[in-house]
Order: structure tokens, then sequence, then C-alpha cells
């Protein structure tokens, strides 16, 4: 059976962070451009006005995916519990959102923060593993009690000592033990950690609520190393019905170029980056 997708792409290639003025900003030249959804990254729920997005959703006729942003203030390993809480009141914000604009999941790397990767004990990795499944168990019981599901992403070994392929994750999903965690792939962190991209897609199965994809280097799909055959391989062997969403980013912005290491422009325009993008995606996942 072949995988039923719709095609996406995140507001991070053009600005950060997403705000109330970014939705006539963007969403018209996403939709024009031939997207089916925008992929919002919520850096802060208290730029945003959700009534304003939900009515720029509809005039422009997108569907929408919330990512969010997890920076050392928002760690459900750290020894703080108050670090913990304030990432809790951040879901909770991203929930509510999800709700408004009729998402059914909550993406992201939602463990830890990005960036913390470090050689420690065995001890205390065991110690930071439980906090990320307790954690998040308490963050899916807030997601379920709305009706939402949450999609947790790994990411590299050089953003994360925690959680970095397939593998772990669906490890990770088994621990919480809870019908509201699902996973988030994405084809950068895999080109990276993965062997067998179509292996690690077939594990996830049916807990695989969306896909995320750039290049090899993070650029423009189509103009890398990327085996493009492997995703086709691996979603179509599960029967794939959700969104895959282009996602890089802006050097525009200094502080997030700088943040996920962007040092220069990977295509003449980020709008000519998004629609060579989608074009050959569509070509590839016919």
């Amino acid at each position: 059976m072949a995988a039923e997708i719709t095609f996406g792409v995140s507001t991070w290639l053009w600005t950060s962070p997403f705000q109330t003025s970014s939705v006539e900003e963007l969403f018209p030249k996403i939709a024009a451009m031939g997207f089916d959804a925008v992929e919002i990254a919520v850096e802060d729920p208290d730029l945003i006005d959700g009534e304003a997005v939900k009515k720029g959703l509809e005039k422009y006729g997108l569907k929408a995916v919330i990512c969010g942003a997890f920076g050392p203030t928002r760690d459900l390993t750290h020894e703080d519990p108050a670090i913990h809480q304030n990432c809790f009141n951040y879901i909770e914000a991203c929930l509510d959102l999800c709700v408004l604009w009729n998402i059914p999941f909550f993406a992201g790397p939602m463990y830890s923060a990005v960036g913390k990767a470090r050689m420690v004990s065995v001890e205390q990795r065991k110690r930071e593993w439980g906090l990320a499944v307790s954690n998040l168990r308490i963050a899916c019981n807030m997601a379920q009690t709305r009706g939402i599901k949450l999609a947790i992403e790994p990411l590299n070994r050089f953003e994360s000592d925690l959680i970095n392929t397939a593998a772990d994750v669906v490890r990770l999903v088994k621990d919480i033990d809870h019908p509201a965690a699902g996973i988030l792939l994405d084809g950068f962190h895999m080109n990276i950690e993965e062997q067998d991209i179509a292996a690690a897609i077939r594990l996830c199965g049916s807990k695989l609520y969306h896909l995320q994809v750039s290049e090899n280097y993070r650029g423009t799909p189509g103009t890398g190393q990327t085996r493009w055959e492997a995703f086709s391989e691996g979603l179509n062997s599960i029967n794939y019905k959700g969104i895959v969403a282009i996602e890089s980013f802006t050097p525009e912005n200094k502080e997030l170029a700088g943040a996920v290491c962007i040092w220069h422009p990977f295509a003449a325009s980020q709008d000519e980056f998004a629609t060579e993008g989608l074009h050959f995606l569509k070509s590839h996942f016919k």
C-alpha cells in the first residue's frame, strides 16, 4: 500500500521567532507555492495571537503543525524541578494552540535541552533517562486530556546525548508507556545517525506522526546525498498518511543561525529553497 503524503514547510526557513505578524508575511506565499501545511515553530507563545493565526490558516487553506523549541530553561532532565515546571507551562501553552488550530499532535525534542551533548556517567545517564520518562508521561497526560498526542524527535549526537536514533526514541516511547506518546523523525538527523533509513522508519511504524526533511547538509531537498528512495520505501512500508515538511533555517537571523551552525545561505533565496524543495518532493513522492 502506498503512503498518502501531504507537504509542509517550517516557518524557521524564513523567520525566528514566529509571531502574529508572521501570518500575513508567510502564509500567503506558502499557500501560493503549493504547500498543504505550515509547520509553525513556536518559540514564545506570548508572541502569538492564536485566534489571528487560526483565521490566517483558514484564509489561506493551510493545515498546521506545531514544533516546539527546547532550550536550557525547558529541560525535563534538569536537576531543578522549577525548570521542569517551566517546560510543562510551555508545553501546555503549545498544546492549547494545537487544540485551537486543530492539530492532532505537538512535536519536538521535548525530553531535554537542545545542545546538551556531554560525556556523563552511566548512573547520570540512567537518572536523566528516568526523568525524561516520568516527565514526558506527565506531558502525555496533559496532551491526552486535550485529545492531543506528542511526537518526540531524536536529534543527532552533536545536539543531544540522550535520544539520537529511531531505536532510542522507540525505547523511550515504550518506557513512557502512554497512548499519547509518538514520534517525529527528521531526515537531517537520520542522515547522521541511522545505518538504514527505511529500517528506522519501519521500526517507528504507526507511532510515526510526522516527518521533517532537508538535504544531508540542511539544504534544498534533491541537491545533496540523501537516499530519498529509502524514505519512500520506509514510508510506503508503514502506509504513512502524514505530512512531510521541509525544515531548515534562515541565515538572516544571526541568533538562530548560530544556534544551528548555519554560516552561509544554502540557496539563492529562502523562497527558492522552498519552491525547489517542494518541486523535488512532489516529483519524488508521487
